[in-house]
């Protein structure tokens, strides 16, 4: 897994249409994880496994996906925090982005 951030000028389609607008005046910006703890193993060009694979917590089933009430708190935080998802921006994407396969994760009856 790897965790990745942007920041870009979007004001013409991430910002719910130039809603949300940008103080540009705070620049330049900086990002940071707070809190952030890698528990995990490296990986190399000549190593496709860790040594332990399989024995690690997150190799466990109870971490291979979320119960209900995890997808019910991912679904609401989803809902009340994203402005602009471009998995559901018909208008740019005709056929949507392999990554979007993911965005159907989240049952809708929850």
């Amino acid at each position: 897994m790897k965790i990745y951030s942007s920041l870009w000028e979007a004001d013409d389609w991430a910002t719910r249409g130039g809603l949300e607008k940008i103080d540009w005046s705070n620049a330049p910006f900086v990002a940071s994880y707070k809190g952030f703890h890698i528990d995990g193993c490296e990986s190399s060009v000549n190593a496709k496994f860790c040594a332990n694979q399989g024995k690690s917590w997150w190799d466990q089933e109870e971490f291979q996906d979320l119960d209900t009430t995890q997808w019910r708190l991912l679904r609401r935080v989803r809902d009340k925090y994203t402005i602009y998802n471009y998995c559901t921006d018909k208008k740019r994407f005709s056929t949507m982005p392999k990554e979007c396969k993911r965005n159907r994760d989240v049952p809708r009856n929850s």
